[in-house]
């Protein structure tokens, strides 16, 4: 029998796991499939790790109001009585979204992995560290708040969530995007999906963490902030900004997991104190609790690729693929972060060019009393200037 009446084997059709969003866009999985298969949970972290999380600023200015009112009482006795009454309301004075993550290129994502020297949920229910030897300690109370501190200053000024605080001594050397450098576990993503899958534990979680990174939201805040109150403004002022769905969560597919992650249940579980006892079951019993919390997905609103020794847009230079743990200790070649010369390629918006951009239709938000739940996506062509050469940056 000839080839041509042999049956071709399926296309291959890749797994589609079952998940759900909360609330805040983050993705839980309770898939059999992806607690008991490494590659295939390594899989859906990719493959979720191509939608990039919404980024927002929200801007929102309220003021109070109080009203006055005479009210006539009965008595019992037939007479009368008036008093002055009063309530106090809020009043919404504008209300709005900007789209900052259409600035995005999901397909620019990397991977990063927090270092073996930083604490980090390594599958027990409290932060560890792990030695060159590979073994785990308890990290210190000290260790968790000077980590927890540098991730804050991170998120709030645009570094990107691989670099240590001793190396976030340049703006560009906060967000270079180099290979050797973004993988600092000892262990690769594989690794890990294939140790949470192993573990027999009941009420184990495995999460993947979107961060953005490339933009100073401190300093865009401020600039915000003062930008509306020169309309002027001076309610009450609140200016966020806003992630949503910067997190892949995947847990057990058993009916404690399961009813855990209703958040109305796990809320009547505490009214009815019933929830404390499963947290000391979680927290303390061998079968219990694990989290696993070491990897994450990074998009950058602005990022640069340092050149290579023959000017290439790439960070590997002459050295080849370097280990997840880290650069190679005996590499020569480095690569140049420098703008100058022969200096990394940029790419991306700037949030000073952003700025400019917006800065008029927030203005006109401002004093207009816009309210809406649907971010804006463009900025407002009425804008004077806005037909003119050069007024607009390239982006647009």
């Amino acid at each position: 029998m000839g080839h041509s009446d042999e049956e071709l084997p399926p296309a291959f059709t890749p797994y589609e796991a079952e998940y759900f969003t909360v609330g805040d866009g983050d993705i839980v999985s309770h898939d059999p499939h992806l607690n008991s298969d490494g590659e295939a949970l390594y899989r859906f972290l990719l493959s979720n790790a191509l939608t990039p999380p919404s980024y927002l600023v929200h801007c929102k200015g309220t003021h109070s109001e109080t009203h006055y009112r005479w009210v006539n009482y009965e008595h019992s006795d037939g007479k009368t009585e008036s008093r002055r009454e009063h309530h106090t309301e809020t009043i919404t004075d504008f209300d709005f979204y900007i789209d900052i993550g259409q600035h995005i290129d999901p397909a620019l994502v990397v991977h990063w992995s927090v270092a073996d020297a930083d604490p980090a949920f390594r599958g027990a229910m409290v932060r560890e560290v792990q030695g060159r030897s590979g073994g785990k300690r308890v990290s210190t109370s000290q260790e968790n708040k000077t980590y927890e501190e540098w991730v804050a200053v991170q998120r709030a000024r645009g570094i990107a969530p691989w670099v240590s605080l001793g190396e976030a001594t340049s703006e560009m050397a906060q967000a270079v995007d180099d290979p050797r450098r973004l993988l600092r576990s000892s262990k690769s993503l594989r690794q890990w999906a294939d140790e949470y899958c192993e573990s027999p534990k009941l009420l184990k979680e495995f999460v993947y963490e979107k961060v953005l990174y490339g933009w100073n939201i401190e300093e865009l805040n401020k600039a915000i902030r003062n930008t509306i109150r020169t309309s002027p403004y001076s309610g009450k002022l609140t200016v966020s900004i806003e992630t949503h769905g910067s997190k892949v969560n995947i847990r057990p597919d058993n009916t404690l997991s399961r009813i855990l992650s209703k958040w109305w249940v796990k809320g009547l579980l505490w009214a009815t104190l019933i929830y404390p006892f499963i947290w000391v079951f979680k927290r303390y019993h061998p079968l219990g609790g694990g989290r696993w919390q070491v990897y994450g997905g990074a998009y950058a609103l602005k990022r640069w690729v340092p050149h290579d020794n023959n000017g290439n847009g790439n960070g590997n230079g002459d050295n080849g693929p370097q280990p997840p743990g880290g650069p190679d200790p005996d590499a020569k070649a480095k690569p140049d972060y420098t703008q100058s010369g022969v200096g990394g390629l940029f790419s991306g918006v700037r949030e000073g060019e952003w700025f400019r951009v917006w800065q008029g239709t927030i203005l006109r938000a401002v004093m207009n009393g816009y309210t809406s739940s649907e971010p804006l996506y463009a900025p407002d062509p009425s804008a004077a200037g806005s037909r003119l050469d050069g007024y607009l940056p390239p982006y647009e």
